[in-house]
């Protein structure tokens, strides 16, 4: 069985950071963390490694993506070790070799969200994406189109058998969408089926871009909002109406301030980007989506401050999709990053920040083996230089990552 010991580092562990402490690696876990000795050995061969310097993190998460094998490979390079996908077809059952490969990011899926036919994300998706029977295109997938309450209650079985691991609600009207009049689910619709997939044990959430879904889904009794509105700037009501849901909130700032028309061509001059990235992925970073220009990333940034600051549980998310500039400002793990650094620009810690990447995110997904640095443990790690607590772009200084307690090359 393989070992590895970091000793001499600097250890955010999901929650708090721990001085000068050693962390051993067996096999696919983390056996141990502890402080390190005044002789503990500083080399930095084999599976011996001196974090002097260094700050060990769990591997992050990022709690809203549209994965591919290509986009889990890419994110993994970025420390980027769990993705969890809010439309897309990695299901349980169609990610048997992933939860073995050690070259790419695990993931969890909610298999395609309810929506009317012809409702979000139709209008963005290219034609033929979804064939026909016996058409070529991205294969067999349960599309829950649903227009009544007794169609969204019998999709959620289904949903369920054909594995997803939790269940998405996309609110979308078409108005952050530059597509007015997009068909949309209705709040007895939304109603019924949230309340089905509660019922069978599943966790909701709900794609809302505006504060009219936001509402919506809140009536619904939405267990999480996996976007923040882009269309108003936070009022007192609004704020505390989802804090008082109890719900969480995954704000993707990097996917607002896209569909604001704001790039991420800044960000993409860091060479710890860009460097990682293809010419394709560097072209859609550069780019926006640019659907809701009268947007303001300012009242994004107050929205997400004012939602911490009423206690709402705040997680890292992206909406990173694929190499099309039309899709652009972001990109796999890279947007990661990004996120983290825009979290504190809302007011967060940078340590509240780095909960909000692994710790959080795994206690709301029920990820109860990641997320954090502790024994037993999953060893999904991310080894940077400097200290990401205080000075949060230090997280794209990576070292080293981990999958499974498996050295990826970065």
């Amino acid at each position: 069985m393989a070992s590895t010991t970091i000793s001499n580092v600097r250890v955010f562990d999901g929650e708090h950071t721990l001085q000068n402490q050693t962390v051993m690696i067996e096999g696919t876990a983390i056996v141990s963390v502890r402080p390190s000795s005044a002789d503990e050995a500083c080399t930095a061969t084999g599976d011996a490694i001196d974090g002097n310097g260094k700050t060990l993190l769990p591997g992050l998460i990022d709690a809203h993506t549209h994965s591919s094998l290509d986009a889990l490979r890419l994110a993994l390079q970025f420390g980027v070790t769990t993705e969890l996908e809010m439309g897309g077809v990695l299901t349980a059952q169609k990610r048997a070799d992933i939860e073995t490969n050690d070259d790419v990011a695990d993931v969890r899926s909610s298999g395609f969200g309810l929506t009317p036919p012809g409702g979000h994300p139709f209008e963005i998706i290219p034609e033929g994406t979804f064939p026909g029977e016996g058409e070529p295109g991205f294969g067999e997938i349960l599309m829950p189109l649903s227009t009544t309450p007794e169609e969204a209650v019998a999709f959620i079985p289904e949903l369920i058998a054909s594995g997803s691991d939790y269940i998405k609600f996309l609110i979308e009207d078409g108005t952050a969408a530059n597509a007015p009049g997009l068909p949309m689910l209705d709040q007895a619709t939304l109603n019924a089926g949230v309340a089905e997939a509660q019922r069978l044990g599943m966790l909701t959430l709900a794609h809302t871009l505006t504060v009219g879904a936001t509402r919506m889904a809140l009536e619904a009794e939405i267990d999480g909002l996996a976007h923040l509105f882009v269309d108003q700037a936070p009022t007192p009501e609004i704020i505390d109406l989802i804090a008082s849901a109890g719900v969480f909130v995954v704000p993707c700032i990097v996917l607002n301030s896209s569909i604001i028309g704001v790039t991420g061509a800044e960000f993409a001059t860091d060479t710890r980007v860009s460097s990682k990235l293809d010419p394709h992925w560097l072209a859609t970073l550069r780019s926006s989506f640019n659907h809701y220009p009268a947007g303001s990333v300012v009242d994004v940034l107050a929205t997400v401050r004012a939602l911490h600051d009423a206690g709402v549980p705040i997680l890292v998310g992206t909406d990173a999709s694929a190499p099309d500039p039309s899709l652009g400002g972001l990109a796999h793990g890279a947007s990661v990053h990004h996120e983290l650094q825009m979290l504190v620009r809302a007011g967060l810690s940078p340590v509240e920040a780095l909960a909000a990447a692994t710790s959080v995110s795994a206690k709301h997904f029920g990820l109860t083996d990641r997320g954090r640095i502790a024994q037993g443990l999953r060893a999904d790690l991310l080894l940077v230089d400097g200290d990401p607590t205080s000075a949060i772009s230090d997280t794209l200084n990576i070292a080293a990552v981990w999958r499974r307690g498996s050295q990826v090359r970065v």
